[in-house]
């Protein structure tokens, strides 16, 4: 009863090497398992130990002994074997989606690229960033006037560098919201592989996790934003003392939502849906109301949840499936890279497109409690399974070294590419036993 008693305490194995490492309490998740974050602010070579308390007796088979060295995430040490790291990260052998991605396009031609990417997109849309990593060094050039977004892709990319040797690849990344390459495969000339976040079902681009849950996962313990992690420590009260009605808040990014509130002011014991800001949709505010900014953790206070795209796929989607309400999830062209390993009826419930069921799947649930709490906990253990952060990097990985086998010729740095560069560590101490010595250190 009351407040969970365990402690967790991570130190070097070492006395004679000091390092910090913050622990914050474990995170319950309410079904007997507990998840333990720790940020480490320098790296160790022996090793850690791990002890797992109860009061102050070590419980299961408490201390652990993580082997060293053991690296901080700005320690730039990558491993030059992509396979001894791969099966270190115990990445999976097959990504179905990137798979299916591929298809289109058993060789890439980097010179027809170089020709049509800048003149096809960059104008158009204004959100393509082109980039070559040569010899685990990352550099990039900017093409249009939308691409602020390359901070997310260059900390993803920079951090995978730190870790693992990354094959020599040149690529346009779109870091606008829709994916842009339309043309299908028996078209002349066939599509172009683009890189984005988001799919469609009319688009051929390439998909890497959305920058949201990976900012997500590099931010976790680093800042106060909510993260893929602590959401699963705030889950809310038990289902049976949940709100048994539906939610919804979301900016007017989609005129779905507007008819959202329309359902909720006609049936406020189903659902509870408001806007939280106007912006596409502003003559609608007077009539709708706009609803007050709610903390996301608020959300599982409620047994079921509304999921209805934004300007594409909604990127709070993996969020609400880690929570522990049943996501009613309306049915959408677009998706992010997990979808594929998602089922209706088996991880969350589908809506139709234009939601003229969703009043019935609410009633549905209500009827059918058992079985609404299941299809919530299968999808809510399918997303802890998908949504890992080495999953994260263990498919950023496997995309740029599908891309890098199908290259028909070599990357090069571009004119007007700079390096990005690695973020200064002068903070932590970073000994890397890996790095090869320089000749002139010799």
């Amino acid at each position: 009863p009351g407040r969970t008693q365990f402690k967790v305490v991570i130190k070097a194995l070492s006395p004679k090497e000091v390092t910090r490492i913050y622990t914050p309490r474990p995170l319950d998740r309410n079904d007997g398992t507990f998840l333990m974050r720790y940020r480490m602010y320098g790296s160790v070579t022996k090793g850690l130990k791990i002890e797992i308390l109860y009061g102050d007796q070590h419980v299961a088979q408490s201390p652990y002994i993580l082997k060293g060295p053991v690296y901080h995430e700005y320690c730039d040490c990558p491993e030059e074997d992509p396979e001894v790291w791969q099966d270190m990260m115990s990445c999976p052998s097959q990504e179905p989606q990137i798979t299916k991605d591929f298809i289109s396009f058993p060789t890439i031609d980097l010179q027809r690229m170089l020709k049509e990417i800048p003149a096809k997109f960059s104008q158009t849309r204004g959100a393509i960033v082109h980039y070559t990593i040569l010899d685990n060094h990352i550099y990039r050039r900017s093409l249009g006037k939308y691409t602020d977004f390359k901070m997310f892709s260059d900390e993803m990319l920079l951090s995978l560098a730190r870790k693992v040797h990354l094959p020599d690849v040149e690529f346009y990344l779109n870091v606008g919201d829709w994916p842009v390459e339309h043309r299908k495969a028996n078209d002349t000339p066939g599509p172009l592989p683009v890189i984005s976040w988001c799919g469609s079902v009319d688009s051929r681009d390439i998909i890497l996790p959305t920058y949201d849950v990976t900012h997500s996962t590099l931010e976790t313990l680093r800042g106060v934003t909510n993260d893929l992690l602590s959401i699963q420590g705030n889950t809310g009260p038990s289902w049976e003392n949940k709100t048994e009605q539906a939610l919804f808040r979301g900016r007017d990014s989609r005129e779905e939502r507007l008819h959202l509130v329309k359902l909720s002011k006609e049936n406020p014991e189903l659902l509870d849906a408001g806007i939280t800001g106007y912006f596409f949709f502003r003559e609608k505010e007077k009539e709708l109301g706009k609803a007050q900014l709610m903390g996301f953790f608020d959300f599982f206070k409620y047994k079921y949840q509304v999921n209805v795209d934004g300007t594409v796929a909604a990127y709070r989607f993996p969020y609400l499936l880690l929570g522990d309400s049943l996501v009613l999830k309306q049915d959408s062209q677009y998706y992010e890279h997990f979808y594929i390993g998602l089922k209706p009826w088996k991880h969350y419930v589908p809506v139709k497109r234009n939601l003229e069921d969703l009043l019935e799947k609410i009633k549905w649930a209500k009827e059918n409690d058992e079985e609404a709490r299941k299809i919530a906990k299968e999808g809510q253990l399918m997303a802890r399974e998908l949504l890992q952060p080495h999953r994260f990097y263990c498919y950023y990985y496997k995309v740029l070294q599908k891309y890098a086998e199908r290259q028909a010729s070599k990357p090069e740095i571009r004119d007007g590419m700079e390096l990005v560069p690695q973020p200064d560590d002068r903070d932590s101490v970073c000994s890397c036993h890996r790095k090869k010595p320089l000749r002139e250190d010799l």
